[in-house]
């Protein structure tokens, strides 16, 4: 078979997955990558890793994400519908991730969302993202757009500085009793709940994560319990998913992530790439994507974690010099 005729072979098995596949699936998929991918393969060569050796979930190595910043990381050969890219500061380099399909990316991405939250069509949805909304590439702003076109409820929308506007909508979607998702950056989120002082409890308000330099970052359970407080909300929600990769996981409270059907996670060590802790201790999150099938499924992000139950992670912050990892192998290939 072609590279596009194995892509599209794994479009349609991710599209319709109900629940994590069983390891040979993974393993066939991770053989695929370590072949096609020209700088996953570079990069397993340099740690003389020969694919076929290995034979556990476990076992596979990750590509640290920071892979994404130097090297277009691509399955096979084909162009990119989109390129997603990073939020960054100025002079810092950001992240690419070319999108081998933007009808997947819709598709799945409504999927993720509804393997939790039930029908999107049910909602009205609102999206409070300003900083992803005032520079282009965001996979965030990309998938809020499908949510807000997928909603059939007109008053869905982005909104910016019209937050007048959007006070009205939320009151009246609280009179009509209908489901109502406000999607929004944190800060975002936090400079409009001291403002208003609204109570939403009604509302399932999910933040995205981040201050982007906008507020003092603080502890996830800080902002949520600060955001309670203003919103008279029994939770705040939450969503982790970043430009690397294209699934999400959500948190319905207490900042404890539930993964969708196509994603698996492992903790390692944060001194050693290549080692698991043991359960209840935090490392590094190393996470497996299904819907990067045309990618690199196999990626170690720059996030502290701990495992919460048998599906779950909690999010502990960011690595601290996280360029560092593997730097002997960052440029190479």
């Amino acid at each position: 078979m072609s590279d596009s005729e194995i892509l599209e072979v794994y479009k349609e098995e991710v599209l319709g997955l109900q629940k994590f596949p069983d390891t040979d699936w993974v393993l066939k998929l991770f053989r695929y990558q370590a072949n096609s991918n020209k700088v996953y393969k570079n990069y397993l060569n340099l740690l003389q890793i020969d694919p076929l050796s290995i034979e556990s979930i476990e076992a596979i190595p990750f590509l640290p994400i920071e892979f994404f910043k130097n090297h277009m990381v691509k399955s096979g050969d084909w162009n990119a519908e989109e390129i997603f890219t990073s939020s960054g500061t100025t002079g810092s380099q950001t992240s690419k991730h070319h999108l081998h399909s933007s009808l997947f990316y819709k598709k799945h991405s409504q999927h993720c969302f509804e393997h939790f939250y039930g029908p999107l069509e049910e909602y009205c949805v609102l999206a409070l993202l300003p900083a992803y909304l005032e520079r282009k590439g965001s996979s965030l702003v990309y998938m809020a757009d499908h949510f807000i076109k997928t909603s059939k409820d007109t008053s869905s929308g982005f909104f910016l500085h019209n937050w007048e506007d959007l006070v009205k909508v939320l009151m009246h979607k609280k009179q009509q009793g209908v489901k109502t998702l406000l999607l929004g950056v944190s800060f975002a989120l936090l400079d409009f709940a001291e403002q208003y002082k609204l109570d939403l409890s009604h509302v399932v308000v999910m933040e995205t994560g981040g201050m982007k330099g906008r507020r003092k970052e603080m502890p996830r359970a800080e902002l949520h319990a600060e955001m309670s407080g203003l919103l008279h909300l029994k939770a705040v929600h939450s969503e982790y998913g970043m430009t690397e990769l294209l699934s999400q996981s959500y948190s319905l409270g207490e900042g404890l992530f539930e993964l969708p059907p196509s994603m698996q996670f492992v903790i390692r060590d944060m001194t050693d790439p290549f080692s698991l802790v043991k359960s209840g201790k935090s490392g590094v999150l190393n996470i497996i994507d299904l819907a990067n099938f045309a990618t690199c499924s196999f990626i170690e992000t720059a996030d502290l974690a701990r495992r919460q139950g048998l599906n779950g992670y909690e999010i502990l912050g960011r690595l601290d010099r996280a360029m560092v990892r593997g730097c002997n192998l960052l440029y190479a290939g």
